[in-house]
């Protein structure tokens, strides 16, 4: 038998946009508990984008996540002894859990120096459609399109 699901626990927005998508950003940014130094991170990387692009960074930056957030992705299920990729459709809150996640790791994968340097590139680039964390969708998009023959085991 299941036990009960835990309650989702509300998060307060970010003290300096007061906006909640940037506070739970932060939040995956952090390591080790550091939650200052990834917010001193994530607002370094909207100062350089505010100074490349000339634009609002908490804009662009949603923006970069509604391209990165995919709409689709495979479950592997298993039918009688053969796995199927399944293609199903992704919930609004692992939509935008993906794309955060993506967008931080391609962030670090980049060859800038510093890591508010590697995150602005990365979201000014997923804004533009382009960088690894657009590509990662674009395969996962893919995957699910090729195997969409499956679809009716979902």
């Amino acid at each position: 038998m299941r036990r009960r699901r835990p309650e989702k626990r509300s998060i307060l927005p970010d003290p300096v946009h007061n906006d909640v998508g940037v506070a739970r950003f932060i939040n995956y940014l952090m390591e080790r508990g550091k939650k200052g130094l990834s917010e001193k991170i994530l607002y370094g990387a909207f100062n350089i984008i505010e100074q490349k692009t000339k634009s609002d960074p908490l804009e662009l930056f949603k923006k970069a996540i509604e391209n990165v957030a995919p709409v689709v992705e495979v479950k592997s299920k298993r039918v009688g002894g053969a796995t199927y990729q399944v293609p199903i459709e992704v919930r609004t809150n692992r939509r935008q859990a993906l794309a955060y996640r993506w967008i931080i790791t391609f962030a670090k994968k980049r060859s800038q120096k510093t890591m508010s340097e590697k995150l602005a590139a990365e979201l000014i680039g997923a804004a533009n459609n382009e960088g690894g964390a657009i590509k990662k969708r674009e395969d996962t998009h893919r995957m699910a399109e090729a195997n969409k023959a499956f679809a009716h085991f979902r």
